[in-house]
């Protein structure tokens, strides 16, 4: 005899369904494959997030470094991407010989390191009055300080052109030389405003001070207070020692900063002796005029081993201090 086949009706279906929901150990592992689930997902969406970043950043500096070693040849060679066939180091050779790279990188990097530790000891005193002391008209300061972050340089350039053109303070030089100073074609006005804090960026490093001396224990002060240590003591032995994280950071966009500036550069006529992200801009010419080399195609190539050349001591700087800068800006708390 054949068995008949017996169909579960729909009340047994779902009782069965209901008692597998019921069942905590199912409840669980689908909480399990569900969050399982929902991890890969993220991790892939995440991974394909920093991958394009990672491209859009590094694809030109990749596209850079592999143009430095091409030939000739590879430059006209179609099938040739990013890794060159005859690679040569000769636009290495024409690069540094034209930018005169040894003395000029020492220069600036000397201009860059002066100007960095001008700005972390005069922008942390600062931050540090902010932070700790009240006086009249705080709220109003600060506000001044935050205008100096968002204000464009653009719109400040004729001002500060006509300062330093003729330079004078109080009338005093016009009184005792007859007229004023200029100072312009010297890296002089740099180190004036610098003092004075109103250099590259000086109101972002005021405020980086600012956020992370707010986030300093006062008993520290006072117990050096208790032991007798004055104001400048207990800033410079104490505060300053533990503010070493958002000193790191400031330090090294301040020598970044100051390494790649054009701007001001410019507006002061500074020697391209002593800044080498001037004398970069004019290889190419340099390189044309003297090589009789007219191929712009080739010139481009000469440009590409120089930006190497102008980088690798940011980059070493970089990665040397990268925990300390890491863990400054987030201490900081500098987002976006």
């Amino acid at each position: 005899m054949n068995k008949q086949k017996t169909i579960p009706s729909i009340s047994s279906i779902r009782a069965g369904i209901q008692a597998m929901k019921d069942d905590k150990q199912f409840a669980n592992d689908r909480l399990r494959w569900i969050s399982n689930i929902k991890g890969f997902i993220m991790g892939i969406f995440r991974l394909a997030i920093i991958l394009g970043i990672c491209y859009v950043i590094l694809g030109p500096v990749i596209g850079i470094i592999s143009s430095s070693f091409f030939s000739d040849a590879d430059s006209y060679n179609p099938m040739v991407y990013l890794i060159p066939q005859e690679p040569t180091l000769y636009r290495y050779k024409l690069a540094s010989q034209y930018l005169i790279y040894w003395k000029t990188m020492g220069s600036s990097l000397l201009y860059s390191a002066t100007l960095m530790m001008l700005q972390v000891i005069m922008c942390s005193m600062v931050g540090y009055g902010f932070a700790r002391f009240n006086f009249p008209f705080k709220n109003i300061l600060f506000a001044f300080v935050v205008v100096m972050i968002v204000i464009p340089t653009n719109t400040i350039m004729l001002p500060l052109y006509t300062t330093f053109t003729r330079f004078d303070v109080f009338g005093i030089i016009q009184a005792v030389k007859g007229s004023p100073i200029n100072l312009m074609s010297t890296p002089v006005p740099m180190y004036i405003m610098t003092v004075f804090c109103c250099g590259l960026r000086s109101g972002l490093y005021i405020y980086i001070f600012n956020q992370f001396f707010r986030g300093l224990p006062k008993e520290i002060e006072e117990a050096a207070f208790v032991d007798g240590a004055g104001t400048l003591y207990t800033y410079f032995r104490i505060m300053l020692v533990n503010a070493l994280p958002s000193v790191v950071t400031v330090a090294i966009f301040s020598m970044v900063w100051q390494y790649n500036d054009t701007f001001y550069a410019n507006l002061f006529l500074i020697n391209d002796k002593i800044i080498i992200s001037k004398r970069i801009a004019n290889i190419t010419g340099s390189i044309s005029n003297v090589e009789r080399i007219m191929d712009p195609k080739i010139l481009e190539l000469f440009l590409d081993a120089g930006i190497v050349l102008v980088m690798l001591p940011i980059i070493i700087i970089y990665v040397a201090l990268q925990k300390q800068f890491i863990e400054g800006v987030e201490r900081s708390g500098i987002v976006g």
